[in-house]
Parts: structure tokens; sequence; C-alpha cells
């Protein structure tokens, strides 16, 4: 008697214990959930008024017309600044490449005649604020320059996808607007292990995504 009431009892309070485990993990993770991204935030409107800004380590074609000799493939030094013939430090880091070739012709104007300059920009690298980073259960963790109409499904194949630990449907976006951090739910493991396409949303620069470990 004595023998089966202790093993009824060493079981009850295994069960008991996998009861109270279980509403434990459920509990928190309540606690932890984040709100979904608002629907105004969802779709690829959300990107408009985007523009490349060249970052350390682009390279930038300046062409200027009529002097070949003034023209050329420079990179972007890491400070920001590039040297260009007849002109040794020009920021460029932070700037639309239109904008650094009004610059460009300012400071070429001290030696040629109205000089009209394009920049084309190759190898882009992007800036902090203007690349999309993806963080823990990711094949490839990385952090991607944005590029305009890009969605959360693009970024995914950038990064190779989940890794097989991954609660896929516990990720976090943590996004920046209007000077504050905000942090939403998405449904990774609804996005691309069951195909619920609703579940793509348009991406923003300086946009962070923490995909978590399955503890189960």
């Amino acid at each position: 008697m004595n023998a089966r009431f202790g093993s009824l009892t060493w079981r009850g309070a295994l069960i008991l214990a996998s009861v109270i485990l279980v509403m434990t993990a459920g509990c928190a993770s309540k606690k932890n959930q984040y709100p979904p991204v608002p629907v105004d935030q969802r779709d690829l409107t959300v990107q408009e008024g985007y523009f490349y800004e060249i970052a350390p380590g682009d390279q930038v074609n300046i062409f200027v017309l009529g002097f070949e000799e003034l023209s050329g493939s420079v990179p972007v030094r890491p400070d920001g600044m590039l040297t260009t013939p007849l002109i040794e430090d020009v920021q460029a880091s932070g700037k639309t490449p239109t904008q650094l070739a009004r610059d460009l012709e300012k400071q070429f104007a001290v030696y040629v005649r109205s000089p009209v300059v394009t920049v084309i920009v190759n190898g882009f690298v992007g800036l902090p604020s203007q690349q999309v980073r993806v963080i823990g259960e990711a094949m490839k963790p990385a952090a991607v320059p944005f590029r305009k109409h890009m969605t959360l499904l693009d970024l995914m194949i950038e990064v190779g996808g989940l890794t097989e630990f991954a609660a896929g449907n516990k990720s976090v976006l943590v996004r920046y607007a209007d000077g504050q951090q905000r942090q939403y739910s998405v449904r990774l493991d609804d996005l691309i292990r069951d195909g619920r396409i609703e579940e793509n949303i348009g991406l923003l620069p300086g946009d962070i995504l923490i995909i978590p470990e399955s503890w189960f």
C-alpha cells in the first residue's frame, strides 16, 4: 500500500509540475507578447520618401562633363570622405548621389567654368541607419542594405531562412519611427512554413528583426 501510494504521489507530483510549467510558460509568453505591426505600416507605401544615402565603403563614379581627367571611380573612406583630382576631401557619407554631385560642382567651379557633375554609386554598403539587421535563429544573421520595396520575405531569403531551433512566430520587429523605438510581433513560421502571405510586411531602413530560440 505504502509503495503504491508513494508511486501514485510521485506520478501526481510529476503531472502537477508539468501543468505548472506549461501554465508558467503560457503566462510568460503572454507577458512578452508585442502587438502586431499596425495596418498602416504593413504595405510598401510605408517606404515612400526613401532615398539611398552614400555610406563609407561605397564605390562612387564621378563624371565631369568634358573633363575626363577629373572623372573617375573613387571609394568613400571609413571617415565618410572621398578624394578626387583637384579636391582633397569632400564629405560624401549621408548624402544622396544628387546632393554630392551639386557639392562637387561648387568645388570644381573654383578650377573650371560651369562644371556639370554626375555621381553614380556602385557596391552599395548602406549607412547603419539604412540597413536592416537580423539576429538570433536565422541561418545567416546579418546586416542587410535596405532597398526600396523590400519585404519581410525578401529579408528572410537574404539570411537563408530560419534554423530548425527558431521560434518563428515569436519573432520581434524593432522599429524606430518619429524618434521612438517600438516593438512588434511578427509570425515568421506562418509566413515561411505555412505560406501565409498576409504575414509578409514592408520593411523600413533601420528595422531590426529578432528571432528567438524555441524551448520545445
